[in-house]
């Protein structure tokens, strides 16, 4: 009887050992598919993060580009009226009714 005893006490840690064990290994499985999911939420984020930055550098580029050719015509601007006013001091140079103005 004590050996029947014995054999169901080590019958019943063994049972015990196992659900402890497969209970554990459920919790860990539970917690590496949650954390498989965090990293494709991260991944997704990060992509859409780098999607929204390399949209900010493209409008940066495009406002620098619109800003470089605002400067270039504003100095085609100011050379075509040094142009004009060059020429219009040529004329009164050449004009004799200008000159008698003088």
């Amino acid at each position: 009887m004590t050996v029947i005893l014995l054999v169901a006490a080590v019958v019943i840690v063994f049972v015990v050992v196992v659900l402890v064990t497969s209970g554990r290994r459920r919790q860990a499985d539970r917690h590496r598919q949650e954390a498989a999911s965090h990293r494709d939420l991260a991944r997704v984020s990060q992509l859409e993060a780098d999607r929204k930055a390399a949209e900010a550098d493209e409008r940066a580029a495009r406002s620098r580009q619109e800003q470089l050719a605002a400067e270039q015509q504003r100095l085609e601007a100011e050379q075509h009226r040094n142009d004009a006013a060059q020429l219009q001091e040529r004329a009164d140079e050449l004009d004799p009714d200008t000159q008698t103005r003088r």
